[in-house]
């Protein structure tokens, strides 16, 4: 069962003159230091702040909310499996709102994806309620 579906685009070009503009005070603000630590070994920085720029607010779009009702930016992050593929975690408010979404008897799996084609990002987070397996 789908509990919410976000999509959010980001300019790179954007999000790159926000990183020139207020660097690290930026960063600091949205992003959590996997996110930074992943973003600046990368050839394509902007570009990749961009991607998890456009996952959290695809992610606060799923949730149901936008970011206007007490989701923090990092309340809000992605990760990278070893093969890649990008992993949605929630913490603080955001992870309340996926319980609250979530009926008994189910669990809540967030899915993630990322996509750059200069001068945009894109990313798509859909949560999913899966039934519990009986024990």
């Amino acid at each position: 069962m789908i509990l919410g579906i976000g999509t959010d685009l980001a300019n790179i070009e954007r999000i790159a003159g926000t990183l020139e503009r207020f660097g690290d005070r930026f960063k600091n603000r949205v992003f959590t230091d996997i996110e930074q630590a992943k973003a600046e070994r990368r050839k394509d920085v902007a570009g990749t702040y961009a991607k998890r720029w456009a996952a959290k607010e695809a992610c606060s779009k799923a949730l149901g909310t936008g970011l206007a009702m007490g989701i923090a930016w990092k309340d809000m992050s992605v990760t990278n499996l070893r093969s890649g593929q990008p992993v949605m975690h929630v913490t603080g408010w955001a992870a309340k709102r996926v319980q609250e979404m979530t009926p008994d008897g189910y669990e809540a799996v967030l899915h993630v994806t990322l996509t750059d084609d200069h001068p945009w990002a894109q990313a798509f987070v859909v949560i999913e309620a899966r039934p519990i397996a009986a024990k």
